[in-house]
């Protein structure tokens, strides 16, 4: 075969260059590992606000890319152009976790390994990323880092809600602190001793003290 002979393909040819059976069983295990990804991920996702089409995203690509690659193995010439066209695709979403960057990667290796023929070990390495996943991103951690946001009258408020904090927390540490006529409001970096977080009821009781509240965040303050 000469360089000019591969470069020689009619549409007919390609039709059967890949059999039915071939396809639908390399669609089918996609489909089955990504709706394994998309368990991880339902199991695993700890943000604020739950995206099913993210999720439904995660399938749909294992299949997409997959596909992708058996037109590619199949065919020289395709695959040149596949390159082409992808080069000049441009994606605008943003990605708010950064644990679903390992998703979509996922997600595309998957696809790729799947219709490359290595179907043990996109599934069995499917599996153990899968679990890997789960044990760590389910561990409960109480050195994560809470912020305790408190409004209040004066100094002696600010000082008894002091106190309770550190009573209740392996590290106080304070991010902000606002002043204005009658009003002073206290932004705290905290570490719990553990789940228990009445604490935050026992600090708006306090007499001078006008809110309360406790919210987790991910290290990254701005402030």
């Amino acid at each position: 075969m000469t360089f000019n002979d591969i470069f020689k393909s009619s549409f007919l040819e390609n039709v059967t260059s890949i059999t039915l059976f071939d396809m639908a069983l390399a669609l089918v295990l996609a489909f089955a590992v990504g709706v394994f990804i998309f368990f991880i991920y339902k199991k695993t996702y700890a943000g604020v606000m739950y995206s099913s089409s993210f999720g439904v995203t995660l399938v749909a690509l294992t299949m997409i890319t997959t596909l992708v690659i058996l037109a590619v193995t199949s065919n020289v010439v395709l695959s040149l152009g596949m390159v082409g066209a992808l080069s000049i695709v441009r994606f605008r979403t943003a990605i708010k976790e950064p644990l679903d960057i390992a998703f979509l990667f996922w997600s595309i290796a998957a696809g790729i390994v799947l219709a490359a023929g290595l179907i043990p070990l996109a599934v069995i390495g499917s599996v153990i990323i899968g679990i890997v996943i789960l044990v760590f991103a389910n561990k409960k951690d109480m050195s994560n880092p809470y912020i305790a946001v408190i409004s209040c009258e004066d100094k002696a408020a600010e000082d008894a809600a002091l106190k309770i904090l550190k009573d209740n927390s392996k590290k106080c540490i304070i991010k902000s602190k606002t002043a204005t006529k009658g009003s002073i409001e206290l932004n705290y970096e905290i570490r719990l001793k553990n789940d228990d977080t009445d604490f935050i009821n026992k600090i708006s009781d306090v007499k001078g003290v006008k809110s309360a509240v406790i919210v987790s965040y991910n290290g990254d303050y701005m402030g």
